[in-house]
């Protein structure tokens, strides 16, 4: 499989149709501009990056950025829209049941409802918001083990954010030893709710998809974006000109 490196995250040359194709067993990571920033000084998100075996791009930007290199990215492929493709993908599979891990109070409940009606079946077979902080509570954590395990769900979606969420997977996918699939995917499961609308399609071919968040939370989103986010053209540039 080609791989294209871009700073410290090994991104495959996949298209959507090929990651639907072989995604049956393993962890997906969806890099974009943020991922690649906290990659450059966290090391245990590094660790996260290193032991996934799926690692596809999320990012138009990124999309872009790898034509400078010799190697390129075919397309980009990001969470909110692969989601979709997969659980359509796997309208008529009896062995695909699908949990929701995150978001807030009820919105995952909601996504669950919307997803199973579109598709006609309960492919969601469990939803579950966590707490905040919930990561650092031992006992919540088993808690979402035994809610996991009694759903009898083989694919899993956690989306409460970068990092936290990747960190999560690795550190606790083992105590749900029947789930094949782990994705991160950030805020999908707002997205399936409606309780969040994706950009245009417009503004998602002209890279402006972050522009619309922003317009939209701009006080949360405003440092990751215009301070943050930023540094990644530093890093990358220096990646060109060391010819890595």
């Amino acid at each position: 499989m080609n791989i294209v490196r871009i700073l410290h995250a090994r991104i495959q040359a996949l298209t959507c149709a090929e990651l639907l194709e072989r995604l049956d067993r393993g962890v997906l990571f969806t890099p974009n501009v943020d991922h690649l920033v906290r990659l450059e000084s966290d090391e245990d998100f590094r660790r996260c990056y290193d032991k996934a075996e799926w690692v596809v791009c999320d990012s138009r930007i990124l999309y872009f950025c790898s034509k400078l290199l010799k190697r390129s990215l075919p397309e980009t492929i990001p969470g909110s829209s692969f989601f979709p493709a997969f659980y359509k993908y796997h309208r008529n599979n009896p062995d695909c049941r699908i949990f929701l891990l995150g978001a807030g109070p009820g919105v995952a409940d909601r996504a669950m409802e919307r997803i199973n009606a579109e598709i006609g079946r309960p492919i969601v077979v469990g939803a579950h918001s966590p707490s905040y902080g919930f990561e650092k509570n031992e006992e919540e954590n088993r808690s979402i083990y035994d809610i996991i395990n009694r759903s009898g769900a083989n694919v899993v979606l956690v989306g409460v954010g970068s990092s936290k969420q990747e960190k999560w997977i690795m550190a606790h996918k083992d105590k749900m030893p029947d789930v094949k699939v782990w994705m991160a995917l950030g805020a999908t499961i707002d997205f399936e709710a409606g309780n969040i609308r994706r950009a245009p399609v417009i503004m998602q071919k002209l890279c402006l998809e972050w522009f619309y968040r922003f317009c939209k939370e701009p006080r949360r989103l405003f440092r990751r974006y215009f301070i943050d986010d930023v540094k990644f053209f530093y890093y990358f540039s220096r990646q060109l000109l060391s010819g890595r």
